[in-house]
């Protein structure tokens, strides 16, 4: 039995009291810089999510858009897909802002939102709108393979840029580094030559 007189066992160690520094110490602007640091490393980690997140969506969308029966698309396919529905995609959401929207009032942040986003990405796609090249069977071919995950894999995708102004001009923005777009090149130059 336990006798009533002993108390629970006492730790060996001391408590120490926090440090506390002269706010001009040199130990203070250390620790000061170190704060500074993380907290510009955590605002950048979540800038960089938040712009791999809306890049993936894109892709996510083009991953979608395209059958999967078909090889490739043409070009005016694409042209068709980016204007006709990656375009338009917010206009039912914006539409509906302002309907709720009272006379007199002002817009409303989302509503806001919204009118810049669409207004970007118009005039992203009158200057050169990138994609990946789904008008190339290889590079359609690699881009299901895709898991949806991340934007790692999307690096070794050809991407082309597009346009609304030239309907029928195409350019190469990055031309793949996957193995067989590299083969597959080196072969159409070797054919054209």
């Amino acid at each position: 039995m336990v006798s009533p007189t002993k108390s629970a066992p006492k730790s060996n160690h001391k408590h120490t009291k926090e440090k506390i520094f002269h706010p001009q110490s040199r130990k203070a602007g250390q620790l000061e810089r170190v704060q500074l640091r993380k907290a510009k490393l955590v605002s950048a980690a979540q800038k960089k999510v938040k712009r791999e997140s809306a890049k993936v969506d894109r892709f996510v969308f083009f991953y979608h858009a395209i059958a999967p029966e078909v090889d490739a698309l043409s070009l005016e396919e694409l042209h068709t897909i980016v204007r006709d529905i990656w375009l338009k995609r917010h206009d039912e959401e914006l539409e509906q802002e302002k309907t709720l929207r009272r006379k007199g009032r002002p817009k409303s942040v989302n509503q806001l939102r919204l009118e810049e986003i669409i207004l970007q990405e118009r005039e992203e796609y009158r200057t050169g709108f990138e994609v990946p090249d789904l008008t190339h069977a290889a590079t359609v071919k690699l881009f299901r393979q895709w898991g949806q995950t991340g934007v790692g894999y999307l690096d070794i995708l050809r991407y082309i840029r597009i346009n609304s102004e030239d309907l029928t001009q195409v350019v190469v923005s990055k031309p793949g580094r996957h193995e067989s777009l590299k083969n597959q090149d080196a072969h159409m130059s070797k054919n054209v030559v």
